[in-house]
């Protein structure tokens, strides 16, 4: 529910980014690294806020992929280290029998 609510808040800011933009048809120079070009605002506006989206989005699933790797490896040695603990346990239990038999 959460997500879809975040969800539609990003598309109400599209809409509303775009609906801005397309009533502004004035154009204007865009200089980027390689290039220069005449574009119209309301394509820019909406091009430049997918792609800040979307890489957004990207780098945000990077760092939580890097986390649950992270989480996934501890379970894994926390799992082993109980699984030795319970080991070593027993062993100690059958040695205090073996000892209290004697």
């Amino acid at each position: 529910m959460k997500y879809l609510l975040i969800f539609l808040l990003v598309l109400v800011i599209f809409v509303i980014s775009v609906t801005l933009g397309s009533h502004n048809d004035q154009s204007v120079s865009f200089n980027y690294l390689l290039a220069q070009g005449e574009y119209r605002i309301s394509t820019l506006l909406a091009t430049l806020f997918g792609i800040g989206f979307v890489l957004g989005w990207g780098i945000c699933g990077l760092f939580w992929l890097r986390t649950r790797v992270a989480l996934a490896n501890s379970q894994r040695k926390l799992k082993r280290l109980q699984q030795q603990l319970g080991m070593a346990e027993e062993n100690v239990t059958a040695s205090q029998v073996s000892v209290v038999k004697e």
